[in-house]
């Protein structure tokens, strides 16, 4: 069996954490940079990942995510937030950084830079909050296969109440909202979903060819 398919699965959504173990400085630093090689759309990466740490803190999260344990036994929450919209300042800076690191040459630069300003500056608000949810969704995914590879374990979370997590965060006066939160580290040994076999559909259900 191919490895890439052997973590897929290995992993599942641990519902209980081991608060003793935690994770290395080196295991951040490479779940860091796989999201930051995470795709996005136009490869504006409209987002931030905020890792809390402060066990004080994660108490105080853990009401706003219903009193779910994993939210303080993990080794470190992480939270996936979005830009609410992108401007032109956002795109300006992004067609710089694409300049500067690929040597393009200022025709392109202005070009790829008009580009970007008719097609994303013309989304309406509200679509574009929308937009930048679906990239927070797909760097999700990069960090989850990243995790299993490491076997290290993560839970996706949808369940908190975000208007009262960005208060506390005060996420709003950087532009930001909270989409996702998504604790990471190592299942205790008393969870006993991590014996369960995983159930997916089948093959002739999901796939078809034309």
């Amino acid at each position: 069996m191919y490895k890439i398919i052997e973590d897929l699965n290995w992993r599942y959504a641990a519902k209980q954490y081991d608060p003793s173990k935690k994770l290395s400085e080196e295991q951040l630093e490479i779940i860091k940079e796989s999201l930051r090689l995470s795709p996005s759309a136009y490869g504006l990466q409209p987002l931030k990942f905020i890792f809390i740490e402060s066990p004080e803190l994660r108490e105080q999260i853990k009401p706003i995510a219903y009193n779910q344990n994993q939210v303080v036994d993990a080794s470190h929450l992480l939270i996936f937030c979005t830009y609410k919209s992108i401007d032109e300042n956002y795109i300006d800076s992004h067609v710089e950084r694409v300049a500067e690191i690929r040597n393009t040459p200022e025709e392109r630069k202005l070009m790829f830079g008009d580009f970007l300003k008719k097609n994303v500056l013309k989304i309406p608000i509200e679509s574009q909050e929308n937009w930048n949810v679906h990239q927070a969704y797909i760097a999700l995914g990069q960090l989850l296969h990243t995790c299993a590879s490491l076997r290290i374990d993560a839970t996706p979370m949808e369940g908190f109440n975000a208007v009262e997590l960005d208060k506390l965060l005060n996420l709003g006066a950087e532009g930001l909202k909270s989409v996702l939160l998504c604790p990471i580290g190592y299942r205790s040994t008393e969870d006993s979903y991590q014996n369960l076999k995983k159930v997916r559909r089948s093959f002739l259900d999901l796939f078809e060819t034309r």
